[in-house]
């Protein structure tokens, strides 16, 4: 399981904050359904998740990006770990050298004006960021 290993690399870590999509098993109750309880408890006692928007624009960006990954690179039995990461290190260099690039739309006024409302949700002090 990601979160046991992520753990298990940080075992000085108290709290482990991690941020992540709204994929509807990404919950403490994953744990809880995978694990033993005392196990599953641990776990929820170190993560802290945080969920991003669901209709965050970027994030669209990389989607996309792992659906190149997945289609273009990973749409065959690849029979290592090592050999897993030497195709996606490949496949990353060679985006790079062609410089994919996404057409990003979305202006930093389109967001203020998008967001606004959130601004003083968050602190009472972003009031000063309300656009006329």
């Amino acid at each position: 399981m990601f979160c046991q290993a992520l753990g298990a690399a940080y075992p000085e870590a108290i709290k482990l904050r991690l941020v992540q999509d709204n994929l509807n098993t990404h919950t403490i109750s994953a744990f809880y359904e995978n694990l033993p309880a005392d196990e599953a408890f641990a776990l929820a006692q170190r993560f802290e998740f945080y969920f991003t928007p669901k209709s965050a624009s970027w994030l669209n960006m990389i989607e996309l990006e792992f659906s190149a990954l997945s289609r273009l690179c990973l749409d065959c039995r690849i029979p290592s770990f090592d050999r897993l990461e030497a195709e996606i290190l490949a496949f990353v260099a060679q985006r790079d050298r062609d410089a994919i690039k996404v057409n990003w739309q979305f202006s930093i006024q389109a967001a203020r004006q998008k967001l606004n409302s959130h601004y003083s949700a968050v602190h009472s002090t972003n009031s000063k960021f309300k656009l006329s």
